[in-house]
């Protein structure tokens, strides 16, 4: 079975690609909503968290104070490290607890924002980078997310690895700027990874 991973930077398209892949009845991993998942129902994160970065972490009903958080490691790298040291390998845990539910199919896809940053990737077997132009991504995520603004976004790529960066550790890669028809890559990828096409 192959262990497929997709990212890509923010408003790239993830999303929509593993939407794709799951109508072929391929399993998503979310490493990024899991990740949040396990910030609030893993006890010995939540500890791990109080500890390092105090008890205002997390309300008084035990839900995750984010701009508390945010505001902390945001604008300070080695917070931010220090924070992904402690969620990461949960993540880790957690996948390796999935992926061993679905060892029958050919292939299951880990989707993850900062797959290649954090060093993941290299637990897979293939990479697949979404890819589309600064600006046509900026125009999504302004889109999708009226609470953010322009210069918000273009902070939030800043922390990520460039198109250039990511398709050069990338095996695969999937044009998403509307110059070509995204169902043909994923359906051509698909193939690939279920033993149709090398």
């Amino acid at each position: 079975m192959l262990k497929v991973g997709i990212t890509g930077g923010i408003g790239s398209g993830k999303s929509l690609v593993c939407r794709m892949f799951s109508i072929f009845g391929v399993p998503i991993y979310d490493a990024d909503s899991r990740a949040k998942y396990l910030m609030v129902n893993n006890d010995a994160l939540i500890a791990q968290v109080k500890a390092n970065f105090g008890a205002s972490s997390y309300l008084e009903d035990g839900v995750l104070n984010r701009q508390y958080l945010a505001e902390k490691v945001f604008h300070d790298e080695a917070q931010l490290q220090k924070l992904n040291a402690l969620v990461h390998p949960k993540v880790g845990e957690d996948y390796h607890n999935w992926q061993k539910e679905h060892q029958s199919l050919p292939y299951t896809i880990k989707e993850a924002a900062l797959m290649i940053e954090s060093g993941t990737y290299r637990n897979l077997d293939r990479l697949v980078t979404v890819s589309a132009s600064v600006e046509e991504r900026l125009r999504r995520v302004l889109a999708r997310d009226p609470q953010r603004d322009r210069e918000q976004v273009l902070a939030i790529m800043s922390k990520q690895l460039s198109e250039e960066e990511r398709s050069a550790v990338a095996d695969h890669i999937l044009i998403n700027d509307e110059s070509r028809l995204l169902t043909e890559q994923v359906v051509y990828l698909h193939k690939v990874f279920s033993g149709g096409k090398q």
